[in-house]
């Protein structure tokens, strides 16, 4: 069996280093996929994150893995390009946390199935190489027979398509997996609060251990500040006057049983009464359904949907499927917010670019922003090249484009554990494998113990939101499973029990956020 991975060990190795080519501040797909970018180029990475890996927006994805067939509408052919090569990439690097999807768009009038059609036909045009599959025309049976619980009146055929799923939270954990398999060190709760400088110029950060309080001087060659939609507020630690970079928006979505959206199939509905795209999905034997785009003042760890969202997404769904789902049955809910690029001439969030920006400041705080998971590999490829200019570093090609993610196996592995690949057989040994953590769930109690020892789980929170996806299943069973969990993670990391019951209380306050009942 591995020897553990200990916050101990990651922090003395903080220690060893008299200054490091890259600190990047924010562990989410942008922090992570530079951390990577750069360690593999043999560049002495560190990555510190003020919460948990994916803890933000990283974790509450629509889990597309995708070129974007909005934005093809929209004519951005050079973003769908891009985003379908890496969609390519990321599923021969990780082919146990990505794959392959069957979407059908249902048509209802003949010009909707020929103007989607050909639409699609570009789509998979522009994935070259790297396809995933051939659209191609239904005929009214061929999409009941993959859309049992669609509407059927009116209905003239469909067409599908082919797109990429994953699971985004169990992706920010392996490259955190693969950052370290190339000695990069990256911790959680370990947040930067401020910047070091010198004449003006950034020679490191300021952080503080968030466990024992401890405060730390860090030095660094390059500071990469890439955290989504709380870029500004690094960039505001750097100047106090810069003005906002961002124009945040939320995405919302719901999560229903598989009886909704039965079989192997995905529905896209490409235009909704307001001009969005939602999606019904099936992901961990559940249906997500989703997403709408609000635009918000305010970045939040911990978004809520508004009403008018939830009833958006019910009675759209409802014009689709029978039966409709309601409000009773919605097993979580949970929200996204998106690092939208400001766009001073457009009204609507939805408009705003999803492509990514690098600004670098007077003082040489090098920000990423925009951007999605599909596109994250390329963005820390751009960004560590800006930074080898910035700090005239030893110039070293990416390699993450062939480069195997942390668990890489093309052995078909039974699900919970097909996301952790080729480490699902040690997790097999360990206590707990045959014990399941709630009836509803489908996580093994012996995925605690590994979350706590090789992937450095330090809440209940951590493990039923992110390290498994409990939360976002189905919050009731995650609150009754909460006791169990952070009885076998006092265990693993030597708690008492005044830590498993305040970690209970908490996880239970956070849960209640992704019960319909508890929204307004």
């Amino acid at each position: 069996m591995n020897t553990p991975i200990t916050r101990e060990n990651l922090i003395r190795q903080i220690h060893q280093c008299q200054e490091w080519d890259l600190i990047v501040i924010g562990g989410g797909a942008t922090g992570l996929g530079t951390a990577v970018e750069a360690v593999t180029r043999g560049y002495r990475t560190l990555l510190l994150e003020k919460y948990d890996f994916a803890k933000g927006t990283s974790s509450r994805s629509t889990k597309l893995i995708h070129g974007g067939v909005r934005y093809l509408a929209q004519g951005n052919i050079h973003l769908v390009r891009e985003a379908l090569h890496e969609r390519g990439l990321l599923r021969r690097n990780a082919p146990h946390l990505v794959h392959d999807l069957q979407f059908v768009v249902p048509g209802y009038t003949w010009w909707s199935q020929l103007f989607y059609g050909a639409g699609l036909q570009i789509y998979d045009l522009l994935s070259g190489r790297l396809s995933f599959g051939h659209s191609q025309f239904l005929s009214e049976q061929g999409t009941i027979s993959r859309l049992p619980t669609l509407k059927t009146a009116g209905l003239r055929g469909g067409v599908v398509y082919h797109d990429g799923q994953f699971d985004d939270a169990r992706l920010a954990i392996t490259l955190w997996q693969t950052l370290l398999d190339y000695n990069g060190v990256a911790l959680n709760y370990f947040p930067v609060i401020g910047l070091r400088k010198l004449r003006e110029q950034i020679t490191g950060v300021m952080a503080r251990d968030g466990e024992t309080g401890e405060t730390w001087e860090i030095p660094a060659k390059v500071v990469v500040n890439a955290t989504g939609v709380f870029v500004d507020d690094v960039r505001r630690m750097d100047n106090p006057k810069a003005a906002s970079v961002l124009s945040p928006s939320q995405g919302a979505h719901i999560v229903v049983e598989r009886r909704f959206l039965p079989g192997d199939s995905a529905m896209m509905i490409p235009k909704t009464e307001d001009g969005r795209v939602l999606f019904a999905l099936p992901w961990h034997d559940k249906v997500v359904i989703g997403t709408t785009d609000t635009p918000v003042e305010n970045a939040e760890y911990e978004p809520r949907p508004l009403a008018a969202e939830i009833e958006f997404i019910l009675h759209t769904a409802g014009q689709y499927l029978t039966p409709a789902p309601i409000r009773e049955d919605v097993l979580s809910v949970f929200v996204g917010q998106r690092p939208l690029v400001k766009a001073e001439t457009t009204q609507s969030t939805a408009a705003l670019s999803r492509e990514h920006v690098i600004n670098i400041a007077d003082s040489g705080l090098l920000t990423i922003t925009g951007g999605k998971w599909t596109t994250y590999r390329k963005m820390g490829e751009d960004v560590v090249d800006q930074a080898v200019q910035l700090a005239n570093l030893s110039p070293h090609p990416s390699v993450t484009a062939n480069l195997h993610l942390h668990g890489w196996t093309q052995q078909p592995i039974t699900s919970p554990l097909d996301v952790y690949g080729s480490d699902a057989a040690k997790i097999q040994e360990l206590p707990g494998a045959d014990i399941v953590l709630h009836p509803r769930l489908p996580y093994l109690e012996a995925q605690v113990r590994w979350a706590a020892r090789y992937e450095l789980a330090r809440t209940v929170e951590d493990i039923l939101a992110r390290r498994t996806r409990s939360l976002f299943l189905d919050a009731i069973a995650s609150i009754k499973a909460a006791p169990r969990v952070a009885a076998i993670l006092a265990e693993e990391l030597g708690k008492d029990l005044t830590w498993q019951q305040q970690q209970i209380a908490e996880y239970h306050s956070l849960a209640e956020g992704y019960l319909l009942n508890h929204q307004s």
